[in-house]
């Protein structure tokens, strides 16, 4: 991707994007929700700060800690000090990857707002992607593994691969969801779809990936799905039969959270501000 030279736009997708929004000062935030990640977050840090300088990105980071009982938090602080691009959130305990999510991109001030899981299973560099998409015209950019499997460097377990497609297939009858992929980790937003949905999101948990595209839907607001690469972690949290249960009764809330009305702007279960 061109540069931003000193002084002067210079790439195509800086100056576009400084036309869809001149409110917002920050052209890219990128949350990273993290609880319990001092063993790769200080590589995931320099990895993503690495990128921004090579690129001449105006971007922001912001680490959300999820109540963290290790060093987390410390070594977030730790780059806040040495690089004004880099925030801490704190979150009040432990509350979920989902609440995490939201809490970052509430927070964040950019134009385009990107979340990344902290293993950085999808590179920093196939953000590019998903900010292209969205230049182009979606409000939404979503990261998917499964558009195009010869990207993935590592494969999932097989149980992971079959629960997966199962919960997809569910997502499908009981949502309407038709995409490839709704639970990478690797998500980019408009300013404007990130305070559309995320204010209304209720889902806290594993489960939350698919109530934001649920209301994205709702909103009518454009979805593109991206091929990227992407690489199988070790020391995923995630339990595929007790999670899994949680997420298929929390596709169940989704249905009901919109038949209540709880996704309507406006309504008193809109979150405003954390």
């Amino acid at each position: 991707m061109p540069t931003r030279a000193r002084g002067q736009l210079t790439d195509p997708l800086w100056v576009l994007i400084e036309r869809r929004d001149r409110t917002l000062a920050t052209t890219y935030s990128i949350v990273i929700p993290a609880y319990n990640e001092s063993a790769r977050l200080r590589t995931t840090i320099e990895k993503i700060l690495a990128h921004m300088q090579a690129h001449g990105w105006e971007a922001e980071v912001l680490v959300v800690n999820d109540g963290s009982t290790d060093d987390t938090a410390a070594i977030t602080q730790g780059f806040a000090d040495q690089n004004h691009a880099v925030r801490l959130i704190q979150n009040p305990g432990n509350r979920g990857k989902g609440y995490s999510v939201r809490n970052g991109m509430l927070h964040a001030t950019g134009k385009i707002v990107l979340f990344s899981d902290a293993d950085l299973s999808s590179p920093i560099e196939e953000a590019d992607k998903l900010f292209a998409a969205i230049v182009a015209g979606a409000d939404v950019a979503i990261g998917s593994r499964w558009l195009r499997t010869e990207l993935q460097t590592q494969r999932q377990p097989l149980y992971r691969q079959i629960y997966g497609r199962v919960f997809n297939l569910a997502l499908r009858l009981i949502l309407g969801l038709h995409y490839r992929d709704t639970q990478c980790g690797f998500k980019a937003f408009t300013s404007r779809a990130a305070h559309t949905i995320f204010p209304l999101q209720h889902i806290e948990r594993w489960g939350f990936d698919p109530e934001i595209l649920y209301l994205a839907g709702k909103f009518r607001l454009k979805v593109e799905e991206v091929p990227v690469k992407w690489a199988h972690r070790e020391g995923t949290r995630l339990n595929p039969l007790r999670d899994g249960i949680r997420m298929f009764g929390e596709m169940l809330k989704i249905r009901w959270y919109s038949f209540t009305g709880k996704y309507e702007p406006g309504s008193p279960s809109a979150v405003a501000s954390l």
